[in-house]
């Protein structure tokens, strides 16, 4: 069955949590006693309807604030696919757990409230999944009852959305609006009498038609090794595989191969998914290969085609997304980890800020602060293969981990 991931996103109030629990409620994915949970809490507090925030805020704080502070992962299956939602905060202060739950999404839900339209966090959230290269968009314009399900309100929004969309650099994302109310489920799950006007689909039936598998973009064919194999068994005894996950295209056996950064070449002599051989492993698939020669081949290195080589560089520019309470400061030594491969790096200078608003660059800014995005130069103490993240997300990001503390401090973008 095919895995869907989504992420939300919304302002406070915007009904996020809301939405997920009404899709959990309307697919019948909520055990019996969640849902006797939901209810006597949403009596106690002394509500006349069922509060389905609470089948997704765990935290006391979120369930007293009744705000969403930290990424939940949802998990729910209909009959054709399963989803893991990551629900995620809409503060500005917690911009780096939105960016944390949407870099492995393929799809995206931003919640707009049909009283307030398109604000300043409406454009931080575009602006987020426009940075993670987000193909599937779908913009929930939410509390349409309270807005008596106005048709002119709901184009008014989506008129003011669609001038966002002509900031946005990622021309190939699907931009789909829906008119909601999740909490009464109009329009959610089933489709509403409320809105006759509108004739696309409900939200569930939007994302059931989403090819789950163009989360592994097309690209080149990039093949991280995680580890190597060697049984050292009489049956298998001179076995030599490598395995790792295939992004981007696919490999076939008989295609020559350059290993990287070493630039040794060879051809797939093998393909096997645990214990089957097959000819061809497509983009997505975790796999071992082996090669026809005995070439020198360890964790952290690359796989690729030889008619695709990436780019073998010591020094990368890139968009970095700053996760640290720590600012990050021209000349800090950190580690650069891109997949399995973890390279001890400095940071050469900061070019500037990038206002999450779409309004530019500050470049008097030589200083990243907790939740800024920014351009950074970064040397490396020995070569990377990667590409741009526009071409393949998998050898297009990394991660800063604090050599220090060993602290996840932030997520870059290569351009």
């Amino acid at each position: 069955m095919d895995v869907l991931k989504i992420a939300t996103a919304g302002s406070v109030d915007d009904g996020k949590s809301t939405l997920i629990g009404r899709i959990l409620y309307d697919t019948k994915s909520l055990t019996t006693d969640k849902l006797e949970a939901i209810e006597t809490r949403s009596k106690a507090n002394g509500f006349d309807y069922l509060d389905f925030s609470l089948a997704t805020d765990g935290l006391v704080a979120e369930r007293e604030q009744g705000i969403t502070i930290d990424v939940a992962h949802i998990y729910f299956s209909t009959k054709s696919k399963s989803y893991i939602i990551a629900d995620t905060p809409g503060h500005i202060e917690y911009t780096r757990n939105m960016v944390t739950g949407a870099s492995t999404s393929q799809a995206s839900i931003i919640l707009v409230d049909a009283r307030k339209g398109v604000i300043e966090q409406t454009y931080r959230h575009f602006f987020i999944n426009n940075l993670l290269r987000v193909k599937d968009v779908i913009v929930a314009i939410n509390k349409m009852d309270l807005v008596e399900f106005s048709q002119d309100k709901f184009e008014a929004i989506k008129a003011d959305f669609e001038k966002l969309i002509e900031k946005s650099d990622y021309k190939e994302q699907n931009i789909t609006f829906i008119p909601v109310s999740a909490l009464q489920g109009d329009n959610v799950v089933d489709k509403s009498d409320n809105t006759p006007w509108y004739k696309g689909q409900t939200l569930l039936e939007h994302l059931e038609e989403l090819n789950a598998q163009d989360v592994y973009e097309k690209s080149q064919a990039r093949f991280p090794i995680q580890t190597v194999i060697r049984p050292k068994q009489d049956e298998f005894h001179d076995f030599r595989g490598y395995a790792g996950k295939l992004y981007g295209g696919d490999l076939s056996v008989g295609d020559e191969v350059t290993v990287l950064p070493s630039l040794t070449t060879s051809k797939v002599k093998e393909i096997y998914f645990f214990d089957q051989k097959f000819e061809t492993a497509g983009r997505g698939s975790a796999c071992t290969i082996t090669l026809e020669d005995d070439v020198n081949v360890s964790r952290g290195d690359m796989i690729v085609k030889s008619s695709e080589k990436p780019k073998v560089e010591k020094q990368l520019t890139a968009t970095i997304c700053w996760m640290d309470s720590k600012d990050l400061n021209p000349g800090t030594n950190y580690f650069v980890q891109s997949g399995s491969n973890r390279i001890l790096a400095k940071v050469k200078s900061i070019s500037g800020t990038i206002a999450t608003d779409f309004s530019g660059e500050d470049t008097s800014k030589n200083t990243l602060k907790l939740n800024e995005v920014g351009k950074v130069q970064i040397q490396l103490s020995k070569p990377l293969a990667f590409d741009s993240y526009s071409n393949n997300k998998a050898s297009g990001s990394f991660i800063l981990i604090d050599s220090q503390t060993n602290n996840t401090s932030g997520v870059g973008f290569i351009e």
